[in-house]
């Protein structure tokens, strides 16, 4: 007994909802986007300063009410905003700084674990870089404190 396979292929409701097919980048929308990131250029410098500012409380709260599951967790999301907003306002050296710090932190039950001395010195490495407008690790104390950090970390984490 032989029966014909036949397949049948579901529509791409997904391909639909979109309009379509994904067949080219729309270049004037990308030179849009870039045009206006280039406007606000001028106020990254602050915004960036507002997010120091926030990572300077959490780690301020840690020292007035102690490490603790909270305290940790204020410090760990100020660190993850900015090692997703670092590399957008110039400093891509920050998000390797605070991506350092959230690797340290990531798992909410070994945070509690993560050596206070290795958190004090990413905060204290991100508002140097910061204040001393070292943006990249080109830069040779760049270089140094981020691969310092990322092997503290790794050590740490090996136990």
């Amino acid at each position: 007994m032989s029966n014909p396979a036949q397949v049948t292929r579901p529509p791409n409701m997904l391909r639909a909802k979109v309009g379509g097919g994904f067949s080219g980048i729309n270049a004037e929308a990308i030179a849009r986007a870039e045009e206006a990131l280039k406007a606000m250029s001028g106020q990254f410098g602050q915004w960036l300063q507002d997010e120091i500012t926030k990572l300077d409380a959490a780690q301020a709260a840690i020292r007035a009410e102690g490490y603790n599951a909270q305290t940790a967790e204020g410090l760990y999301f100020r660190a993850h905003d900015l090692k997703g907003l670092g590399a957008t306002y110039q400093y891509p050296l920050v998000t390797r700084l605070a991506g350092s710090l959230c690797k340290l932190m990531d798992d909410p039950i070994k945070r509690m674990d993560a050596p206070m001395v290795l958190i004090d010195a990413h905060v204290d490495a991100i508002r140097a870089v910061v204040r001393d407008q070292i943006q990249t690790d080109d830069h040779p104390t760049g270089r140094v404190l981020s691969e310092t950090l990322e092997a503290q970390v790794a050590a740490h984490r090996a136990g």
